[in-house]
Order: C-alpha cells, then structure tokens, then sequence
C-alpha cells in the first residue's frame, strides 16, 4: 500500500506535468497567432510538431525560463522505436541504464547504492558512445527534431519568438558541446550518473535517469538549460532577420522560413 508521502509526491508530479503542458499550449498558440495562424492551426505534439506552419513545416516550441524537458521516456519507448534501436547501440544502453533500476520505487528507496552503482558503467558507456560526433547529430536531432520530421526549434526568449534551422541546430550543439560524465562533487554522491552535455566549461544539458518521484521512476530524461542553449545557438548563430514584432528568424532558417504575411 502506498505511503501519504508517496501520494502526495504522485499528485505534485501529476500537477507540475500538467501545468508544464498547459503552458506550453499556450506558448505554442501564441506563436502560431504571431505568424499569422488561426487558433485551430495544425500540429503533433506526439512528433514533436507543436506547431504546423502555412509552408507545412514543424516547429519545436520552447520557452521556459530555466529548462527544457527535451524527453522523458521509459523503455518502450528505446526498444520500440525503429530509431533509437538503429543507432549504433545508444538505445541499447539507455535500456541497459532503465534496466540498473528495481521494478518499483519502493524498492530504490530500499537500497539505492545497488542502482546506483549498476547505473555508472551504462552512463560510462554511454558517454563513450557519444565522442563520435555522428552520433551526437544522430542523439541531438532524433531527441529535439523526431529525426528529420521537425524543420526548426522555436523559442520564446525575452518576449520574442526565435527561429532556428534545426539542421543548424543540430550541427552547433554537435560541434561545440563537449559530452562527459557527472562527478560526485558531495560526501554520499555517485559518480557517473549523468551523460553530460558542456559547453563553454558548463552544463548545457544531462542525459539522466529520473529517481526523485515514483511517478515517472524508471524513466529517463534529457534536460537542457535553456540561457546556456540559447547563448550557445547565438553565438554561433548570428545572422538575424526580424519577421513581425514578435518573432526573429537566425541563420540558416532565413533562407527557409515563409509565414502567412512578411515584413
């Protein structure tokens, strides 16, 4: 039977997830009607696609101030997708690091020095598997872009939108992050537990498994800072051209973005 403390994590998580959605619903509307869409424009979130724009291409939408839940995603979803199994044995190892893990919460919190030990040479192997820089473009394109399937990563920064090529995307964070393991920096912590993304002598972004709430144990997830991803993406990508008051276009994405009406 489930403790009160247990309960009350599950509704917290439930609730957070909730308002994370419905915040990004509205950041999506919100551009969709900046780019002249109407309030029932297309989309599939399921395949990333927040937003379907008048030339057919797909947006990423983020915003957030601090991160972006890039995935949270359980075995299945490694075993199951045609890409994850393909890629050079990286999904094989995220099964392997879900698979460090006890069935249920209650047992981690039985003995977590067990997983967290087993869990150290998947994210060693891991890491190793992403100093191949293909294999962070392979990484970096299916977690953000569903593979080829999304066209740009859009961003709400500073009270404007921020559109990016994701080909170019996925070309600066594979060209310029640095992929290590985490460090015990505390007495009581574990080493090697996080694949991490660096750029800049910082973390950009972690590759880890999610223990803090038995609502998504077992599952793991891909966060990104989003001020070091967005000073990554502008530094590296200069060029910028103003669509409307309210959303930007860089790089490469110039050449490819038409919305409704331009400027």
């Amino acid at each position: 039977m489930e403790t009160s403390k247990i309960k009350k994590s599950r509704a917290s998580s439930s609730d957070e997830a909730r308002r994370y959605r419905q915040q990004g619903h509205d950041d999506a509307l919100r551009f969709a009607l900046a780019i002249g869409l109407t309030r029932d424009y297309k989309n599939d979130a399921k395949a990333k696609k927040d937003v379907i724009d008048e030339s057919g291409d797909a947006h990423s939408v983020k915003s957030g101030q601090k991160k972006w839940q890039v995935f949270l995603y359980g075995r299945h979803r490694f075993e199951n997708d045609p890409f994850f199994t393909v890629m050079n044995g990286v999904g094989q190892l995220l099964v392997e690091c879900i698979k460090s893990f006890p069935e249920s919460y209650e047992e981690y919190q039985k003995d977590k020095a067990t997983a967290k030990n087993k869990l150290r040479q998947h994210m060693v192997a891991l890491k190793d598997k992403l100093q191949d820089k293909n294999r962070v473009r392979a990484f970096i394109g299916k977690s953000m872009f569903n593979g080829s399937e999304v066209n740009y990563l859009t961003v709400l920064h500073e009270n404007r939108f921020h559109i990016f090529w994701g080909k170019q995307v996925v070309e600066v964070m594979a060209e310029n992050l640095k992929v290590t393991n985490s460090q015990a920096r505390q007495v009581g912590q574990f080493p090697e537990q996080k694949v991490v993304f660096r750029f800049e002598g910082t973390n950009l972004a972690e590759v880890e498994m999610r223990n803090d709430s038995p609502g998504h144990f077992g599952e793991i997830r891909f966060n990104m800072s989003k001020p070091k991803a967005m000073k990554l993406l502008m530094d590296k990508i200069p060029q910028t051209q103003d669509y409307n008051d309210q959303v930007v276009v860089h790089g490469e994405a110039i050449k490819h973005f038409r919305g409704k009406t331009s400027v």
